[in-house]
């Protein structure tokens, strides 16, 4: 401001005065932007990116052998992974196991060794206990010493699960996430038919999911579309109907749908007072239990982005339509439901994203066969206690979340253009 009065004192206009005057409100205002969002994305960096970074990092990382056996795998580094390894290797081990600082760690090795071989945790385990070896001197007689406590350690698929995950960084626990693997010598190949497993689980969370988000949306499309159509007073009073489960547990909800749904529950009453069924129907721990407790839950995502679409088209559009000659039906379907196709894209979307991540619903009303991908993330984290196969099964819903995310945008912008 001095420089602009400076300026109309003089009568002559200063266009650099003018110019700094103008930056330094720039940067005061940015400044200011600065401050007041900084909060708000160091409470995302904690509570978003860095999980998230954790369990990308978690998913690749393989520490166990590496940290517990180093010496272990350098031996093993000039051996061809066909038969009995030298001598030194046996004597490594030896040394490396009695090093060990304590019996978790022996016992986090087993674990991930038993992983990869069935046996390997007893193996690593009873030598672990024999430590440290009386009279061996020398590779050759640690190595008679082994063999003597445990005759597996001549068999080499012990050795070469050592081998093979020797490195700190692996893709193991992403390809076993798409049934594929690593054999021997390291090179990747498909596993074996009954071992085949994430494939199937992962159609099966995308097919709940799907079937969830076509349910929502026949029920939700009609419910908010007479919605749009109430005066605001009204409206806004059954849309607080609509969030009541918003304000509700999911576990009290899923305990509900339990009561509801069990061969004496309301629902199979009901049907047999009507006449409609002569002895109850299987609602409860089976994919239709499932299915409904998921879209009473996630019909709310649905209807709020329909609602919001469709209070934004004009009304006077479908009435425009049936004056130039065309049926209510027709009017409805051609001019009306395109323009409500954003809200459609998003709400599906949403309710795709959340359905795929969905673990207590599934777990408490479905059977062994209805269990999608996040159960056996919990399986993998609170009872195989192997968190490297949890972040992978992890990082592969996380994957088909944005692949998802980038097919709607790339869909929304095509059809922008097109517009």
């Amino acid at each position: 401001m001095t420089a602009l009065a400076a300026s109309t004192s003089t009568g002559v206009a200063d266009p650099g005065a003018l110019r700094r005057s103008l930056s330094r409100g720039e940067r005061r205002r940015r400044l200011r932007a600065i401050v007041l969002t900084a909060p708000l994305l160091v409470f995302l960096l904690l509570t978003f990116l860095v999980p998230i970074a954790a369990l990308l990092k978690r998913s690749v990382e393989n520490p166990e052998v590496a940290n517990a056996l180093p010496r272990t795998v350098a031996a093993l580094q000039k051996w061809n992974r066909e038969g009995v390894p030298p001598a030194e290797a046996f004597g490594a081990v030896a040394a490396d196991l009695g090093a060990l600082p304590d019996p978790a760690d022996a016992g986090a090795l087993a674990r991930r060794l038993n992983s990869e071989v069935a046996g390997a945790r007893s193996l690593v385990m009873n030598t672990y206990r024999a430590l440290p070896l009386e009279g061996a001197a020398g590779a050759a007689a640690v190595q008679a010493k082994l063999i003597e406590i445990d005759q597996r350690w001549t068999e080499p698929k012990y050795w070469q699960a050592i081998a093979k995950n020797g490195s700190r960084w692996t893709a193991d626990y992403l390809l076993a996430s798409l049934d594929l693997r690593r054999d021997a010598h390291g090179e990747i190949e498909r596993m074996p038919e009954d071992q085949r497993v994430f494939g199937a689980i992962l159609a099966r969370t995308f097919g709940i999911s799907a079937i969830v988000t076509l349910w929502c949306l026949i029920l939700g499309y009609p419910l908010a579309y007479w919605l749009s159509t109430l005066p605001a007073r009204r409206a806004n009073v059954l849309m607080i109907l609509v969030l009541v489960p918003f304000w509700t547990s999911i576990l009290v909800r899923v305990a509900a749908w339990i009561v509801l749904l069990q061969s004496a529950g309301l629902v199979n009453r009901a049907l047999m007072g009507l006449g409609l069924v002569e002895e109850p129907l299987a609602l409860l721990f089976n994919r239709t239990g499932v299915v409904i407790a998921m879209v009473h839950i996630l019909l709310p995502f649905m209807i709020l982005p329909l609602y919001s679409v469709m209070k934004s088209v004009p009304p006077t559009y479908l009435r425009a339509a049936v004056s130039l000659g065309s049926s209510p039906l027709a009017a409805f379907l051609r001019v009306y439901v395109p323009q409500t196709y954003p809200g459609i894209g998003a709400g599906g979307l949403l309710v795709f994203i959340l359905a795929i991540g969905y673990y207590v619903t599934p777990a408490l009303l479905g059977g062994a066969d209805d269990q999608m991908l996040s159960y056996y993330v919990a399986q993998y984290t609170n009872v195989n206690v192997n968190w490297g196969m949890a972040a992978a099964l992890g990082a592969l819903l996380l994957a088909a979340t944005l692949v998802l995310y980038g097919v709607y945008r790339r869909v929304v912008k095509s059809e922008l253009n097109l517009g």
